[in-house]
Parts: C-alpha cells; sequence; structure tokens
C-alpha cells in the first residue's frame, strides 16, 4: 500500500468535503501554506518541490496542468470548484502560478509565520509542509499520463533527508485522521463511502480496501490519539479541521474529544482554527 500517494488523493480531490464553505476553504488554505512553504524544499530525486509539481503540471503553468488533465485538475476540487474555476480563482490558484513561475515571492494564506509553524516548514525535512508537497507530487505523477508513473517505494518527491518509512507511517497516521474526522457526523454511509473511493483516482485493490477498513472501523478518538507520535498532535489535529466542514455540532464535538485525546488546550486549538481561517468552537 502506498500511503504517501493515498494521502495525496484525498487532499487533492478535496473527496472528503461536502462542499460547505467551511471544509474546502480550510482545505486549501492548508494545502497553499504547504506547498508555499516547502516549494523551495531539495528533493531525494534531486531539485526542489516546486520544480517537480511544474513537471507534473505539464511543466509550465496552471492552466497548462488543468488542460493536460493532471494534477491541476485535481486540484480543482479544493476550493469547491472544476480545477478551471478553482484554479483562476486566488488563493490555491494563485500560490500555485507562483510555484510554477518560479517566484520568490509566493505568498501564503493569513497569518503565514503561524502556519510554517504548525507545518513544520522549519525543520529539517520540510516538517509536514514537506510530506504534504511530496504526497500531491506523487499523486500527480500516478495520475497523469504524460509523467513516468512512480513504484510504491519511489520515494524521490520526498523531502531530502526524510526517512521513507518513517514518511510512510505519518502519511497513514494523516490518512485516518482525515477519515475519522469525516466519520464524525455518522453519515457516511455506503454508498457515499464507494462515491469518496471513486474520487480517488489511481489506487490500487488493496488501497481501497485499506479506506473501506478505516470507514468501517468504530470511532475511537482515544485509541488513534494514543498512536500519534509525539510532536504531531497539532499537525494531526488540522488536517482533521481541514477534513470535515464544521456545520454540525456532531462535527465540534469530535473535535473537542480529540484535542483533549490529544492534549491540546483550548488557547492552542482556537489558535489553529485561527491560523486556518476556521471558526473557533472553543470557549
Amino acid at each position: 500500500m502506498d500511503a504517501i500517494k493515498i494521502l495525496g488523493s484525498l487532499l487533492s480531490s478535496g473527496a472528503l468535503s461536502r462542499g460547505s464553505s467551511s471544509g474546502g476553504g480550510i482545505l486549501g488554505s492548508l494545502v497553499g501554506a504547504a506547498l508555499g512553504s516547502s516549494q523551495r524544499q531539495p528533493t531525494q530525486g534531486g531539485g526542489s518541490l516546486g520544480d517537480l509539481l511544474g513537471s507534473v503540471l505539464g511543466g509550465g503553468s496552471a492552466g497548462q496542468g488543468s488542460s493536460g488533465g493532471g494534477l491541476g485538475d485535481l486540484l480543482g476540487g479544493l476550493l469547491g470548484g472544476s480545477g478551471k474555476s478553482a484554479m483562476g480563482s486566488g488563493g490555491l490558484g494563485d500560490l500555485l502560478g507562483s510555484v510554477l513561475g518560479g517566484s520568490n515571492n509566493t505568498s501564503v494564506p493569513t497569518n503565514a509565520k503561524g502556519l510554517e509553524d504548525l507545518l513544520g516548514a522549519g525543520t529539517g525535512g520540510g516538517g509536514l509542509a514537506g510530506l504534504i508537497g511530496g504526497a500531491l507530487a506523487k499523486f500527480g505523477q500516478v495520475n497523469n499520463p504524460n509523467v513516468p508513473t512512480p513504484s510504491v517505494d519511489d520515494h524521490s518527491m520526498l523531502p531530502r533527508g526524510v526517512d521513507p518509512a518513517e514518511a510512510s507511517m505519518q502519511a497513514e497516521i494523516m490518512i485516518k485522521a482525515m477519515i475519522n474526522a469525516a466519520k464524525s457526523d455518522g453519515n457516511i454511509d455506503e454508498a457515499e463511502q464507494e462515491n469518496i473511493v471513486s474520487r480517488l483516482g489511481d489506487i490500487s485493490r488493496d488501497e481501497s480496501d485499506f479506506i473501506r477498513r478505516e470507514f468501517a472501523a468504530p470511532l475511537d478518538v482515544r485509541g488513534f490519539a494514543n498512536s500519534v507520535p509525539r510532536g504531531l498532535e497539532h499537525q494531526v489535529y488540522a488536517i482533521s479541521l481541514a477534513a470535515i466542514d464544521l456545520d454540525k455540532n456532531s462535527e465540534a464535538k469530535y473535535l473537542g474529544e480529540l484535542a483533549n485525546a490529544l492534549r491540546i488546550s483550548a488557547d492552542e486549538a482556537n489558535e489553529i482554527h485561527a491560523q486556518l481561517g476556521a471558526p473557533k468552537i472553543f470557549a
């Protein structure tokens, strides 16, 4: 199973968001900040992450990537619309254009320094920012017929210095965090699960079975929190927040339970919400 590719598929498709103004925008802010922070990160295959994303998108511009049916089309789902409208609507679309154009002045969402700290962008391996960027690049390579398809054990798109086994473990944790958050409203039936799987692009039978098993598993907040490695608590909370629409009391309750299980204070959780442009839910 390729957990890094699956993480990229969930992030790029926006499959877990049901389309409210909250979910898509938060996910766009998170991914946009990750790409902005990690674009110059050297990869294990040589070159920068920005260069790699440029080649996946068609090597020139966001428009070329979109017309080529690659990652540009897939990333359109992040902003809740078609590839064309999302890529041209500012925010993530503008950021991707700056990445591909080689700009040194790429903008990231409001409160950029806080987001960079949250994503671990200042760490040697690029933190969650580097993992997100690598995951998007790998998924884009798999789903773009114009570039070579990477194998499961191809980690050339990951930041230099990152241990592939650790990156795969972290990717699996993030996948489980997103699926758990999506399950928190209790309304993902079998038909909706199949719809989500169908939107994930070129994934194997083992990978789709993994997604289905995670949806079917009972929601165990404490057990999941205990599996999160020390130092990833805030990032896990952030990616959980980005996977839901936060328009139901059950979702806010889940986030409260998750924050408590991860030993995240109300003030810390509210700061994460502020950094991602999400409504605050803690008193």
